[in-house]
């Protein structure tokens, strides 16, 4: 998915990374000439980022021009998965059965790594999960071929070619062999998804052989850089991402913003209790968030939740990796359900809900197709007028009552 620039131990004493002739350049199998050509001019900036011929050459025998990412990668529509669908998969109790099994299996390591990371067992096995299905799904597309056509391709060019010369930088230190290093289609590695850049400030040699292998079927490199990553990021011990909370009858919804930060007593005196109706706990500042609106449920979220931001900054992932590690560690469901088809908006269905508030005198302060704080205060203006609960919620339940 993302993630320490060492060197690793084998070239520290002077190994050489993997065993490769040194030849001519290989002959590269491409779909076009231009592939041919921009790999040509590719070695020249690689070796300005230090790349060696080497290395470079290893890298690149046999490459192949790969038609397919490229559709996949330009093919990417819009997609908005119901949040009540997504949180059957991501917490189902399919997954939760294989993440305790690992828990049992692992047990071991993952106390090692609480104990030198502080972060918790269920919470590392979550992330793994989340990203791989435990280390199923790691993807086995040619790592360099995947980075090298999306680097051509030129959507997004730039990015990935520092994506393929983070790629080269591992391959160069030892850490793995081009033969090893594959991934997704769109880039990232190992049982915990990361990406090039982020492998290289962050990933961690944990077994002390010399490399930081993330792919391999032993998982402990890539679980302890996963807790590495977590750890750089402020996770805090012992406090939970958020918790399940009650509001009172007639609540303001315009405090349900993850800017607004308060302790859980001041949002006990607005009534904001947990499902037990007591106080929740002091796990420090918390902001309040109804990811589906006033019909779903609503979460206090700590330092934690925004941790987990850095890993996907998607609410859905967040909240998926949170409730994941919430049933690992013996919580049972939640209290009320996400209801069932709502999802969030199409960037079109966004731009009418504005144009139709905008056109009835609620104005949303620009049709962007982005629900900021304006479009938000001109949902809840139309909600009190019209006798509704007035979350502010972008549904499409909304959206239809306006057409």
């Amino acid at each position: 998915m993302f993630i320490l620039k060492t060197l690793s131990l084998a070239m520290a004493l002077g190994m050489q990374p993997f065993a490769a002739p040194v030849a001519a350049p290989p002959l590269i199998q491409v779909q076009t000439n231009g592939f041919a050509t921009w790999v040509a001019n590719f070695r020249n900036r690689a070796a300005r980022a230090g790349i060696s011929d080497r290395t470079f050459n290893a890298a690149f025998a046999g490459v192949q021009y790969l038609p397919d990412t490229v559709r996949r990668d330009r093919n990417q529509s819009e997609f908005v998965k119901p949040l009540a669908e997504y949180m059957a998969t991501a917490a189902s109790d399919l997954r939760v059965k294989g993440g305790r099994d690992m828990l049992r299996q692992h047990a071991r390591l993952l106390a090692q790594l609480e104990a030198r990371y502080g972060v918790e067992p269920h919470v590392i096995v979550a992330f793994w999960g989340m990203e791989s299905n435990y280390g199923k799904r790691r993807g086995e597309t040619p790592l360099i071929s995947t980075l090298a056509t999306l680097a051509f391709d030129g959507r997004r060019g730039r990015f990935f070619e520092k994506q393929l010369i983070s790629a080269l930088k591992i391959l160069q230190r030892g850490d793995i062999s081009p033969s090893q290093m594959t991934g997704s289609w769109a880039g990232a590695m190992g049982h915990t998804q990361f990406i090039p850049t982020t492998f290289d400030a962050y990933a961690v040699d944990f077994t002390g052989d010399g490399r930081r292998d993330i792919w391999s079927d032993d998982p402990s490199d890539a679980l302890a850089s996963t807790a590495a990553y977590l750890k750089r990021f402020g996770w805090r011990k012992g406090q939970p991402w958020g918790v399940e909370v009650r509001l009172p009858a007639g609540f303001d919804f315009a405090r349900t913003n993850r800017a607004v930060k308060m302790a859980p007593a001041d949002w006990a005196r607005l009534g904001v209790r947990g499902t037990d109706g007591r106080e929740v706990p002091n796990y420090g500042t918390a902001s309040l968030i109804t990811p589906t609106g006033g019909r779903g449920p609503a979460f206090l979220v700590f330092r934690n939740f925004d941790v987990i931001s850095r890993y996907n900054n998607a609410e859905a992932y967040m909240i998926g990796v949170g409730r994941l590690g919430d049933r690992l560690r013996g919580l049972g469901p939640l209290q009320t359900d996400f209801p069932a088809g709502e999802r969030d908006l199409f960037r079109a269905e966004r731009r009418e809900l504005q144009q139709r508030l905008t056109a009835a005198g609620f104005n949303t302060g620009g049709i962007d197709g982005k629900v900021g704080p304006a479009t938000r205060r001109a949902i809840r203006a139309y909600q009190n007028a019209a006798r509704l609960p007035a979350d502010g919620y972008a549904s499409m339940s909304l959206l239809q009552r306006l057409r």
